[in-house]
């Protein structure tokens, strides 16, 4: 790729930044409107989780796929790609008539959606070459996440309030049209000098990994955790899992590159991600049922009382870009890591929600923890590793978070269901709240002892091993393992 002036590279960044807004605003705008949709569609507890699994589950699915068919068919046709089909997905969901539509249409959004984040973060990698500008760059992108997500809740009760909950589908198309303008006129090609072949096994054991792992969790409170479909369902992802890894260790292509999990600030960093996004997920979907079905407030309401969090992201974001950028990834991850423990306690522990001054307390905590754990997520994923590969480390990243938000909302949502039942009620839904709430302290622990393991000097050391091995391995040619070929 040709070297870009300052002022091109900057471009590139808003342009990429401005595709991941929509993709990552799409993952919790839709919680604040789950009431409103609820009512219109008919939709029970389960099927308002399948409207966010549905994309996040397919987001997660193909986010490795599209970043291996970026780095060898184009990062810029894929990336063009995706967004034709994400504001197509956009513009479907707008017009749902019903909940099975509605899923269905997501899934299509998430299809294109898969196509952004990923190869995005490959574009960004390879625009910018110097690693103290690309470790900016990177902070930029994690702040664009953390907002994204955060403010979801608010741009989501606006329109919702304004118009109804088609509108949060609506307000895609423009932006998707406007990115895909830019995208044409200003963002170069790329691709990788060698790049993966295409792995149909690996997406497929993906697929019934993350699908039937999600739709266990989610039908289980209805159809019984001992129930044949549910046994079998997980059965079948533990099937999968066994057999994802075994298939990999033995390609020479494959679709999750297992060498890059010799890295542990790698490891670290899809622990991190899955238990952060876990946490997000679960937060989101438990605050959005509390605040509207028992505190009665509108969507704009519930928004504007989650304003704290987001205002908080929005501060600290940018500054964990800065902190990674400057002192590397671990000061920010043991913030974020107490900031997210503190805010559980508060809600498990000292039941936050029955108090305002305690319950804005708590989203001031979680704002600051979630805020500073992207960016070092992204910045770990993807520094030290092979230019080349950048696509698939960074699918890996993003995976992770979708993977995480899915769980969350499932694993949450499912508490909630069988704790509190059909009927909405204070106590009942505080009595089911408190196991939510020590799920998600429980992921903010996580973040926060596995950031303190996996940033030290013995991690550094095991990141910079495996990107050797990375760059010193032969070349692939073929989709069977290499003669005199180690696998992990």
């Amino acid at each position: 790729m040709p070297e870009l002036t300052h002022r091109r590279r900057m471009l590139v960044l808003a342009i990429c930044c401005m595709s991941l807004l929509i993709v990552s605003l799409d993952n919790t705008v839709l919680n604040v409107a789950l009431p409103s949709l609820r009512r219109d569609l008919h939709a029970s507890v389960s099927g308002m989780q399948w409207t966010i699994d549905a994309y996040t589950l397919v987001l997660a699915s193909l986010l490795m796929l599209a970043g291996s068919t970026a780095d060898r068919l184009g990062r810029r046709r894929v990336f063009q790609t995706g967004l034709v089909v994400f504001t197509l997905g956009s513009l479907l969901c707008s017009l749902a008539p019903s909940l099975p539509w509605l899923v269905a249409f997501r899934m299509v959004q998430a299809v294109g959606g898969s196509m952004l984040n990923p190869v995005a973060m490959s574009i960004i990698t390879n625009t910018f070459t110097e690693p103290r500008e690309r470790a900016r760059a990177i902070g930029v992108w994690g702040g664009v996440v953390g907002l994204s997500m955060a403010a979801g809740p608010v741009v989501g009760g606006l329109l919702v309030e304004a118009v109804d909950w088609r509108a949060i589908f609506w307000i895609n198309v423009p932006i998707g049209l406007l990115a895909l303008f830019l995208t044409i006129r200003y963002v170069p090609h790329s691709r990788a000098p060698h790049p993966r072949r295409p792995d149909p096994v690996g997406q497929l054991l993906v697929v019934l990994l993350l699908g039937s792992l999600t739709y266990a969790i989610i039908e289980a409170p209805e159809a019984g955790w001992t129930s044949p479909l549910i046994m079998g369902c997980v059965a079948l992802a533990v099937l999968s899992l066994a057999g994802l890894i075994g298939y990999e260790r033995r390609r020479t292509e494959p679709l999750i590159e297992l060498r890059f999990f010799r890295s542990a600030p790698f490891s670290g960093a899809t622990v991190i991600a899955v238990s952060a996004f876990a946490a997000l997920g679960g937060f989101l979907f438990v605050n959005t049922l509390y605040l509207q079905d028992i505190r009665g407030l509108s969507a704009l309401g519930a928004g504007l009382y989650m304003l704290p969090m987001a205002a908080m992201t929005l501060v600290f974001a940018p500054l964990s870009g800065r902190l990674v950028g400057a002192r590397g990834p671990r000061l920010p991850l043991l913030l974020a890591g107490t900031g997210m423990v503190l805010s559980g306690v508060l809600f498990a522990g000292f039941e936050a929600e029955t108090s305002t001054p305690l319950l804005f307390t708590g989203y001031v905590l979680f704002g600051i923890g979630f805020g500073l754990v992207n960016a070092p997520i992204t910045n770990t994923a993807v520094s030290g590793m092979p230019r080349a590969q950048a696509g698939v480390a960074a699918a890996v990243a993003s995976t992770s978070r979708q993977v995480g938000q899915s769980l969350g909302v499932a694993v949450i949502g499912a508490v909630l269901a069988s704790g509190a039942g059909a009927a909405a009620t204070d106590d009942r839904f505080a009595a089911a709240g408190r196991p939510a709430w020590w799920i998600i302290t429980g992921c903010g622990l996580a973040v926060l002892l596995v950031g303190a393991l996996t940033s030290g000097r013995w991690a550094r050391e095991t990141a910079r091993r495996a990107a050797h091995q990375l760059e010193t391995a032969p070349a692939p040619t073929d989709g069977r393992p290499a003669a005199g070929h180690r696998q992990p």
